[in-house]
């Protein structure tokens, strides 16, 4: 019984190869050389039919025009799969930006300023998007309300974290649950825990 169904099943395959090749479907060729997948064209059919039941459809219909497409098909498939690969520039940029920031570690703070040697909270901030080629707006409050919201446990180095219910302060996120921040009067631009203070929001940009 079993090698009845087994043949009936190979019969009814070779069929459909014969048939799906000479509609001019297309072959997806596997990684190995078991079986080749058959779809027919303009529908959504498709077979996996044995390497026996193509080689009976070469005795019918010429093949290897089909065979020489899905040849050709499966790598510029893998090409475009990884063209279309999500780019990582963003978080490249975001580092840039978080790296800018530190570079000013231990600079003075000075209320309204914007760097390059003395910064304010907002001013380290848009001071190190700058260095990126990125333009923020200027305040702590502006900031807070544009960009991207992001949760607190999805935080990548250079997303601006602000603090307080009206977002007075804002800092940049580094990694490892730290911040960068121009903190205030007496204290120059440091490192501290990303809970440091009540936090407000969090925003890409």
């Amino acid at each position: 019984m079993g090698k009845h169904r087994m043949k009936k099943d190979h019969s009814r395959r070779n069929a459909v190869a014969v048939a799906a090749v000479g509609m001019g479907a297309v072959l997806a060729l596997p990684a190995t050389a078991q079986a080749v997948t058959v779809q027919v064209p303009n529908s959504d059919i498709s077979v996996d039919v044995p390497n026996e039941a193509v080689d009976f459809a070469k005795q019918h219909v010429d093949v290897d025009p089909f065979i020489a497409a899905a040849e050709q098909a499966v790598p510029a498939a893998a090409a475009s799969a990884s063209s279309e690969a999500p780019a990582s520039s963003s978080n490249g940029i975001g580092q840039q930006i978080a790296d800018a920031a530190m570079s000013k570690q231990g600079a003075p703070y000075s209320w309204g300023a914007a760097g390059p040697d003395a910064f304010d909270c907002s001013g380290l901030t848009s001071w190190a998007y700058s260095q990126a080629g990125k333009s923020i707006p200027r305040t702590s409050g502006e900031q807070a309300g544009s960009g991207t919201p992001v949760s607190i446990d999805s935080l990548q180095p250079g997303d601006v974290v602000s603090y307080y219910s009206g977002a007075s302060h804002v800092a940049i996120y580094i990694g490892d649950g730290k911040i960068v921040h121009a903190l205030n009067e007496g204290s120059p631009v440091q490192v501290n825990d990303l809970n440091y203070m009540p936090i407000n929001n969090a925003v890409r940009f």
